[in-house]
This record gives C-alpha cells, sequence and structure tokens, in this order.
C-alpha cells in the first residue's frame, strides 16, 4: 500500500493509532477502529488509540475476528502499517478463545485448552495450576464451579483469556415492559445507541451475551440502558448503585417508564434491609463490617433470590469484596454501567473477567455532537493568596500543603464573581473540605449537603432544585456520583481530589444533560496560584482537553 492522503489514520510501531479528524475519510476510520482501539485522548486536531492487549480481547470476546482488526487499519492508513502492528495484533489477538470454559455433564465447568503444550504450560502456572480440577483428557480439565471468576481472573493474568460459555442460569421470572408514555404524561422511547447498547449486551440470548459492560458519559442515560436489559431478560434484577440518593433515582425512574409497581421494587440499606423482584442496594451496606477482623454482614444479599440480572452501575467504583463476591456469581449475568473504565486502581482486568468485556461505548464528543448532552466550557480560574498564606504553605508539611492551596480564603470572592456572572443558571458548587464548604454556604444563598445530611433532606433539597424552587446547591463529595439534577448548566469546582481523572469526569457529567435552550454547560475549577494544587489540576486539564473538551485559563487580580 502506498501513501492515501484522504485516509486518517497513522499507525505506529508503539502500537499507538493518530487519527487526522480532518480527513476526508475520517468518520468511517473512527467508525472502524472503535471496537478494537482504545481511545487514549482526542483534542481538538488529532485524536490517539492505543491497541492494547484488553482492548483487543475485548474486540475478540464481541465477535470480531483478528483479521476485521488489521483490515481495519490498513484499508484506513495514511501511510503503510508497520509489519510488527500486524503481527503484534495477530498474536494477542489469536490469544483469546485459546482457552474456553464450557458447562460440564454433571453440573460442573470444563476447561477447554487449544492444545497440549498450552495444558502443560498452565497447570504449572502458579496461579492457574491450583485451580485447574482433574485433567480429562490431554486438553480438558474439570473445574469446580466455585472457581469460574478465579480461574478467569488467573488466565487473563497468564496472558491467556478465557472465553467463557459456560452459560448462565435462569433467575424467577419478572414481567415488565417499557412505556411508551411515562406516568408522568412525557412520551418516552429507548436513544437509538441506548437499544444498541442493551441488545450488543444481550446477543439475542447467545452464549457469549448476558454479561459485559457499558460505556456512556454522564447524562447519556445509562440507567435507560439498564432497564432495557430488564425488559429483555424478564427475571428478577439486583441493581447495586454508589449511594442511597442513586438508589432512590433508579426507583423514581423505574416507576417511571416501565410497568413495575411500588411493592415490586426493594430497597436495601442502611436505613431498611427489604428484598423483592427488584432490589435496589448499595455498594456501602454490602460491605459494611462492624471491625477490620469481622465478616461482611450483608455479602450474602448475593444468594438470598435467584437473581437472573445483577447491574452493576458506576462500576469503575466497584470495592474490593464485591469483586471477590462477583467471582462466585459468574452463573448470573451481569451488567456494568459506567461512564469511565478508569479505575484509579488500575483492576481493569478484573472488570473485564469478573463483570465482562466492554460491549459498547460512544466518545463524549460523539453524543454532544448529537445533542443529547451537552457542550461543555471549562475554565480554570488561578488564584493568588496573601503573603501570610504564602508562608504557611511554604512551611507547612508536604501533606499539608494541598490542603492549604485547596482552602484558600480569596476563592470565596471569586464564587461570589462567578455566581454574579451566572445569575439566572442553575448552579452546583463542589469541594473537598467541609470548612470550606461552609465558609461559602455562609456567604451565598445556597444548601449545603454533605455526608451527614440526611436522606430525607437530600431528597428534599434535590427535589427543590429539580422544581425550580432554588437555583443552587452546595455539595461535598457526595455530589460527585449518580446524581439525577437535569437542569443544571454550572458547576464550580472549589477543590478537588489532587488530581482524579475519574473524579474529574464524574463531576462534569453533573452538567452535561443537554439544555432546552441549547446552552452549553460551565465548568468552573478554582485553582490557588504558585501551589501543588496547580500541578494536579494540569492532570485534570489534561484530561478534559484530551476528551476534546474546551479549555479556558483565566487569573485573578486581587
Amino acid at each position: 500500500m502506498t501513501y492515501s492522503p484522504d485516509n486518517a489514520l497513522i499507525i505506529q510501531s508503539d502500537r499507538t493509532v493518530l487519527l487526522d479528524v480532518h480527513a476526508p475519510k475520517a468518520e468511517a476510520a473512527q467508525a472502524a477502529i472503535a471496537p478494537f482501539a482504545e481511545l487514549v485522548k482526542s483534542p481538538e486536531h488529532i485524536h490517539t488509540y492505543r491497541l492494547s492487549p484488553l482492548s483487543i480481547w475485548n474486540a475478540r470476546a464481541a465477535g470480531m475476528p483478528v483479521a476485521d482488526m488489521v483490515a481495519a487499519l490498513q484499508d484506513h492508513a495514511k501511510y503503510p502499517m508497520p509489519e510488527s502492528v500486524a503481527q503484534e495484533l495477530e498474536a494477542l489477538g489469536q490469544r483469546y478463545g485459546l482457552t474456553t470454559l464450557t458447562a460440564g455433564t454433571g453440573g460442573d465447568l470444563l476447561l477447554q485448552v487449544a492444545d497440549q503444550p498450552l495444558a502443560e504450560l498452565l497447570q504449572r502456572h502458579e496461579q492457574v495450576g491450583p485451580l485447574l480440577g482433574e485433567r480429562l483428557s490431554p486438553t480438558t480439565f474439570a473445574i469446580a464451579l466455585g472457581y469460574r471468576g478465579l480461574l478467569k481472573q488467573a488466565l487473563l493474568t497468564a496472558g491467556y483469556p478465557a472465553e467463557d460459555l459456560a452459560g448462565y442460569l435462569t433467575g424467577d421470572a419478572l414481567p415488565l415492559d417499557l412505556l411508551a408514555t411515562t406516568r408522568s404524561g412525557e412520551p418516552f422511547h429507548l436513544r437509538p445507541y441506548q437499544k444498541m447498547a442493551a441488545d450488543l449486551f444481550y446477543q439475542a440470548g447467545q452464549a457469549r451475551g448476558g454479561s459485559g459492560v457499558i460505556v456512556l458519559p454522564c447524562g447519556a442515560g445509562k440507567t435507560m440502558v439498564g432497564m432495557a436489559a430488564m425488559a429483555v431478560l424478564q427475571q428478577k434484577t439486583l441493581i447495586l448503585t454508589s449511594s442511597l440518593t442513586s438508589v432512590h433515582q433508579w426507583q423514581r425512574e423505574l416507576l417511571d417508564k416501565t410497568t413495575l409497581t411500588a411493592d415490586q421494587i426493594a430497597e436495601y440499606s442502611g436505613q431498611q434491609k427489604a428484598t423483592g423482584p427488584v432490589t435496589l442496594a448499595t455498594y456501602q451496606i454490602l460491605t459494611y463490617r462492624a471491625s477490620q477482623d469481622d465478616d461482611f454482614l450483608h455479602l450474602g444479599l448475593f444468594d438470598q433470590q435467584s437473581w437472573g440480572l445483577i447491574i452493576y452501575d458506576e462500576v469503575h467504583l466497584l470495592p474490593a469484596p464485591v469483586f471477590r463476591i462477583t467471582a462466585q456469581l459468574q452463573a448470573r449475568r451481569r451488567l456494568g454501567l459506567t461512564a469511565t473504565l478508569i479505575r484509579e486502581d488500575g483492576r481493569e482486568g478484573d472488570v473485564f473477567t469478573l463483570i465482562g468485556p466492554k460491549r459498547y461505548d460512544v466518545p463524549w464528543r460523539e453524543l454532544e455532537g448529537q445533542g443529547f448532552i451537552a457542550a461543555a466550557d471549562c475554565t480554570e480560574i488561578r488564584i493568588p493568596q496573601t503573603k501570610e498564606r504564602q508562608m504557611d504553605y511554604a512551611t507547612a508539611g508536604r501533606r499539608y500543603q494541598f490542603r492549604i492551596a485547596a482552602e484558600n480564603p480569596l476563592k470565596l470572592d471569586v464564587v461570589q464573581a462567578v455566581l454574579e456572572q451566572e445569575a439566572g443558571h442553575r448552579i452546583l458548587i463542589i469541594g473537598e473540605y467541609l470548612d470550606q464548604l461552609k465558609a461559602i454556604a455562609q456567604r451565598v444563598d445556597f444548601p449545603l449537603i454533605t455526608g451527614k445530611t440526611s436522606q430525607p433532606e437530600r431528597d428534599r433539597l434535590y427535589a427543590s432544585f429539580r422544581s425550580g424552587e432554588i437555583s443552587g446547591i452546595i455539595l461535598s463529595r457526595v455530589g460527585n456520583f449518580a446524581l439525577d439534577l437535569p437542569d443544571a448548566d454550572v458547576l464550580i469546582q472549589v477543590s478537588g481530589k489532587y488530581g482524579s481523572r475519574q473524579e474529574e469526569a464524574q463531576r462534569l457529567g453533573r452538567v452535561l444533560r443537554p439544555k432546552s435552550d441549547g446552552r452549553s454547560a460551565q465548568f468552573y475549577t478554582l485553582v490557588s496560584l504558585r501551589t501543588c494544587e496547580e500541578d494536579f489540576a494540569q492532570h485534570r486539564q489534561l484530561f478534559l482537553t484530551e476528551q476534546g473538551y474546551r479549555y479556558h485559563i483565566q487569573f485573578w487580580a486581587v
């Protein structure tokens, strides 16, 4: 192949792929590589993808042949693809499926291995070997049912991810349908990408369907995908969420948009311990124990009902104990929902093996261009400190310096100025430190919600915000996740958790619901000058610009 100027891809020998968004065939190239290439960053002109083992194995798990991946790269390459990339892609791609889990005849599982040398290798592997049962043939091992998840984890570590075709148990029946008109009287239908996501998860009941992760931006309606999966399966469902607020949001959406009734939906939380055809629980209650030496009291919830589906909302937050119990639940269908597969603990591989491969992913900017989520302008305001506070910062211990910078008192003046500038809009103020948030609450006429705010009071304030009775809320870290305030269009971040990309994505997502007037959401971050807060802000800034968001820097004059 020679130089093709209309093509959009530049494929490099380090397995990165650059996409020129201005090339005539850019859109076709993006669609062609999206199933098997991991989007790393997408600023204005050149998007960067990476061909990683997990991205390739995700595509193989979805049924994409390696030959199709190679062809997609070759067809859209501006310059000839390095031969080593095609060879490495072939080698990685062929590893998926060399080990296969199937159902045995006696109620156990079978591990089928592609050939005898690999069987010998795996039998001697320090993590895989102890999980293998009787060797039934040169390439077949019996596997205990309880080892299904642990074996998949071990095989991924060994570099030979298993194709799991062992199937699923059928849960108790749960008849439900999605409504064409919500109970509140609004027309309702799934958006095309929501329906596609649910279809790709279920895959018409095929053996490789029924487990996996859907990645959609905040505000894109991941809850609707979960409800669509429930409507397809028609089986008892356990829904795990990140907070009690999220529990109530799921309950509200299920009652508004499905044929389910209130007595069919139960809450399992710190406040009540009920189960039903649909049970909503929090990760916090499942991982509660009185002390470090005690057992987890509520993990038995997973066995209390014959679940046909377990939905893991905000799957990127899944705590380690839930990973462990999920390893034992591989016979249940599992759906993970998230806005980002970024895990600060690096356990993306466990999500792949225990929840399932990525079934659907769509970039934020694509949905923004279609009007399904709002455009967003990101502004960082850099604020000086007083000389006295600069001295306090300079002489403080390294760990305390961040807090001194984050709680810069001059940020209160900037908050006041931004509120005056954005008067008439629906505003959220989010921060890390309670003393700072309390000081802001004393300055402005917005209520403050923290972890100590009772759930009824939170629900009341959220409802007041949705109805327009109040125009702003101040939130501690409780505002990071699963907050359904669709009219919010301005967010002021007064302090953050170091350089967390995950937190930045979630906080921005609070204002990404599409606006009726088409206005862009405004996302402000306040940062103290000449401090470590600037360094951490650069990490967050880089993440946002890599996602394609417009980012401006302003300097505050005292």
